[in-house]
């Protein structure tokens, strides 16, 4: 950027506006759920109970996923192989997937009826249990498995090769490449993809709701639901809601206290060259962890795909319905997300000074959906009927949780484009809505398709502010699907979820290879 002063434009003008408004419509509700909480002593046993089963399976889901993912990552950044990009990709899906067909999956293979206590009982070794603490911890892993893998494999990737052609000529073997090399990315690295599952697992709804539920397996998330839907006990809900969040104001300071910094220098982009104290062992090691992982996240897929293929045609009309209704509620959250995100982000590519700014997107992850969904209703209630209005105040939280997404995607690209393009436009005397069309826009068209399909699938997979408002004839796919399994209707269930994960990955498709046609690299 020029360092002369820069007149404000209109797109910086409703950037500053719309920051404010994210700000009003996260906090507002949060202040009155604060508000309206009524003192710890409003709690009941069971709520503790919930609290402390919260932090348990977030503590050991984090932790299961990042050790699980260290040998992963290791190996993708040891390894060449074919197919390799197409194994990175796998790493995704589960990202984008909706959480409800996640978990049908889950039970496909370790179920009661699994394919996995099939197998035991056949040769007599019992069952295992997959409800409760086991399996709620069990699909946290599964999800979050392939983002933990992603974040370290970038801490690895980042060595420069010249560092390793250093470590070669000093003949460092495995032990000295683990204490100069790996422990510090490792403790850099780990205590942020710590914190971001630790967060996610906080605030996970649907896993809990399916898979936990008991009075010994209730996160505080299903408690503001429960205490919401059943007892509409708004004091104690906001209560629950402002507890949650202390988790996760929390959950970040610890991380921020142990985390530090590894910085093995700069290089020169050269390829990347084999670690020192590579072993037929290591070599086998990193195969079964590769294959391990990819059976891991492979066969539930497979399993919801090969029981629910055939149900499809048999589905009731409410749930083609309820697909219809996702379809367009995820392409409004959409629209709504990305007419949020392109401002701001072009906004923040034009300060100096971007890490105020940038942290606005995390308030949508620090305070949780179900939190402001519960604070919109409180603030709603008095004046509407908030049932009536359950589609657009769930369209409303789910462009604001996928808010933080988007902006991640597309500050990179503008501040880039203004660099560079920016300068040459301001150059010609180019300004208004032709500079945006001509020199920014081509510029973001890759990172806005992104996020655009990621915000798409999660608003199409999202079953949890739905949950809190919904009213017969306003049910979304996930909720219907949920509902169907609640019924025993267990076809229909697997029909609509192989339906539910075809819409979602076909969306977030669409989105992303809109994006990437005749879209300038």
């Amino acid at each position: 950027m020029a360092k002369r002063a820069q007149p404000i434009t209109l797109t910086q003008m409703i950037g500053g506006a719309f920051v404010v408004l994210v700000i009003l419509t996260i906090l507002g509700p949060l202040g009155a759920v604060i508000y309206r909480a009524e003192g710890f002593s409003g709690l009941r046993a069971a709520d503790w109970a919930a609290v402390r089963f919260t932090l348990l399976q977030a503590v050991l889901s984090a932790l299961v996923s990042c050790l699980a993912a260290i040998p992963v990552a290791r190996a993708l950044a040891r390894r060449r192989f074919r197919g390799r990009g197409a194994y990175i990709s796998l790493m995704g899906a589960p990202f984008i997937l909706p959480v409800i067909v996640a978990v049908m999956g889950l039970l496909a293979i370790f179920g009661r009826a699994g394919w996995l206590n099939a197998a035991l009982e056949a040769i007599g070794a019992g069952t295992i249990e997959i409800y409760g603490l086991t399996g709620v911890v069990l699909a946290h892993v599964f999800l979050n498995l392939p983002l933990a893998t992603r974040l370290l494999l970038q801490a690895w990737l980042a060595v420069p090769a010249e560092r390793i052609r250093l470590a070669h000529s000093l003949n460092f073997t495995a032990s000295d490449m683990r204490r100069h090399f790996e422990g510090p990315l490792l403790r850099a690295t780990l205590p942020g993809a710590a914190l971001v599952i630790f967060l996610i697992c906080t605030t996970s709804f649907a896993v809990a709701l399916i898979l936990g539920g008991g009075p010994s397996a209730t996160t505080v998330e299903l408690a503001i639901y429960q205490a919401f839907q059943f007892d509409f006990d708004l004091g104690r809900a906001a209560l629950l809601g402002v507890i949650q969040v202390a988790i996760c104001v929390g959950a970040g300071a610890i991380a921020w206290r142990f985390a530090s910094a590894a910085n093995f220098g700069g290089g020169l982009d050269r390829p990347a060259m084999h670690w020192p104290g590579d072993s037929p062992l290591a070599r086998l090691l990193d195969r079964a962890a590769l294959v391990t992982a990819g059976v891991f996240l492979l066969l539930p897929l497979a399993a919801v795909t090969g029981q629910g293929i055939g149900a499809i045609s048999g589905l009731p009309p409410s749930t083609w319905e309820a697909a219809l209704r996702s379809i367009l509620l995820a392409l409004a959250s959409t629209a709504l997300a990305v007419t949020l995100a392109l401002p701001i982000a072009l906004l923040i590519a034009g300060k100096a000074s971007r890490a105020g700014l940038e942290g606005v997107g995390l308030l949508s992850i620090a305070v949780s959906p179900l939190v402001v969904g519960t604070g919109l209703f409180i603030l709603i209630f008095p004046v509407a009927d908030p049932v009536a209005l359950s589609l657009p105040i769930t369209g409303l939280v789910n462009a604001l949780v996928a808010l933080p997404f988007l902006l991640r995607a597309l500050i990179p690209a503008a501040v880039q484009a203004e660099a560079t393009q920016g300068r040459l436009a301001d150059a010609l005397g180019m300004g208004g809505m032709a500079r945006l069309r001509h020199a920014i826009l081509p510029r973001l068209r890759r990172p806005l398709g992104f996020g655009a399909g990621l915000a798409a699938a999660f608003s199409m997979g999202d079953l949890g502010v739905i949950a809190l408002f919904s009213a017969q004839g306003q049910e979304t796919l996930p909720l219907e699907m949920y509902r169907l399994f609640g019924s025993y209707r267990t076809n229909d269930a697997q029909g609509a979820a192989v339906l539910l994960m075809a819409l979602s990955l076909g969306m977030f498709w669409m989105f992303d290879r809109g994006g990437r046609v005749n879209a300038a690299s």
